[in-house]
């Protein structure tokens, strides 16, 4: 039983959720909120990353659904929570806007995700993407004005820091450091005159850059393609790289599964019991002919499977997974048939099981849950003596 249930809440998820649907709600919110993309939403990305920590954890999940909130802070857990950006860059090698642990030599990765149908995926595609990213200014070369404009920031000494020193008490000091207001943290200035007109004075400017994605046949949702240096540019670091991360839209007909493909094949019970033909459009625009074989019947919910035309594998297209099939049997309406016809139809089909009655049976009727719904709560036939001394009614079948 959950106590609570504010962390599966701010997922998305219910409190059943298995692993897979945690990470995958942790993913879309994750990429939504970052504060690259939504510098208002801190919080909101803060209290993201802490729910999946516990939730994906299984001792502090099952703490959570016992106690609630209230109880990982007594177990003291709350004080190993990670970073909500560390959390971030194990989904995403390195982060939105944050640099891969690759030296402090290399700019920043920035990540775009790609809506794609299964159709993409399947088939294969060439997506372009436009996209703004920073490029060091041609005009200045990223000095951000002439040859010898740019001066170390005197505030700050060129640390782009400034520290305060406050007295608390006597032997008691506290040091507040924030962003130098002279230079905006870069540590150099340019005077207004020797500024560069193309970049006014910050070494780089925005362009508009067209990628072209090769989305190849079998890759799946939330699967990345990388391209290499091709993140913003910044003078004195290398790039990073722009990520693509692919977003599966759902599909009306097929539902993927790994490499399989299901779908739902809705039949008439004559077809059911009597043999049937359908077509089936693949995602490539073929036409599959679906045959049942003479005397086969086909169940409610049964599955059959077409082998190697599910989705290609990555990267070996020739193989493929399975189409699965799931019928649905379909049964006529009520009184669709005469009543004296009955007797003839009883003669195609298989023999009735004998039942045997006993003398003390009760008969009883069978109606639709939503009559029973509109009847009076069972725990009325329990309720105790009224003023009038009169038991309330109770269920009963007649006897034979």
């Amino acid at each position: 039983m959950v106590k609570e249930t504010a962390y599966y809440e701010i997922l998305g998820v219910k409190a059943n959720a298995t692993n897979e649907e945690l990470k995958k709600a942790y993913r879309k919110l994750a990429l939504k909120y970052h504060p690259d993309k939504n510098p208002n939403e801190g919080e909101k990305f803060k209290a993201i990353s802490q729910a999946y920590e516990v939730l994906s954890d299984s001792k502090k999940r099952e703490l959570y659904d016992r106690g609630g909130e209230q109880a990982i802070k007594e177990g003291g857990l709350e004080r190993d929570f990670h970073s909500p950006m560390d959390i971030f860059d194990m989904f995403f090698g390195g982060g939105l806007g944050r640099g891969r642990s690759r030296g402090p030599s290399r700019g920043k990765d920035v990540i775009h995700q790609l809506k794609v149908s299964l159709e993409d995926l399947y088939n294969g595609t060439l997506k372009k993407l436009a996209l703004q990213k920073n490029v060091i200014c041609p005009k200045c070369d990223g000095r951000g004005g002439k040859k010898g404009a740019v001066e170390m920031c005197q505030n700050c000494r060129g640390t782009g820091m400034q520290v305060k020193v406050h007295q608390l008490a006597p032997g008691m000091v506290q040091q507040i450091q924030s962003v130098c207001p002279d230079c905006q943290g870069q540590g150099e200035k340019i005077s207004a005159k020797d500024r560069c007109k193309n970049c006014s004075g910050h070494k780089v400017v925005r362009e508009r850059k067209i990628l072209e994605v090769h989305v190849d046949k079998g890759m799946k949702g939330e699967q990345q393609i990388r391209f290499s240096g091709e993140g913003d540019q910044e003078p004195g670091l290398e790039p990073g790289d722009i990520i693509i991360v692919l977003d599966e839209k759902e599909h009306s007909t097929f539902k993927r599964q790994g490499m399989d493909l299901i779908t739902v094949m809705e039949l008439d019970l004559v077809e059911a019991l009597c043999g049937f033909q359908r077509t089936v459009e693949t995602l490539d625009k073929r036409t599959l002919l679906i045959t049942s074989y003479p005397g086969e019947i086909i169940k409610h919910s049964e599955i059959k499977v077409v082998l190697n035309e599910g989705m290609p594998m990555y990267k070996n297209p020739f193989e493929k997974g399975r189409l699965i099939v799931q019928f649905k049997v379909k049964f006529p309406p009520n009184n669709w048939i005469s009543p004296e016809r009955l007797p003839e139809l009883e003669k195609l089909l298989p023999p009735r099981q004998e039942v045997i009655i006993p003398d003390d049976g009760e008969e009883c009727t069978l109606v639709d849950p939503d009559v029973a719904a509109q009847s009076k709560p069972y725990s009325n036939a329990y309720d105790s003596d009224d003023e009038d001394g009169m038991h309330g009614q109770r269920v009963q079948c007649a006897s034979h």
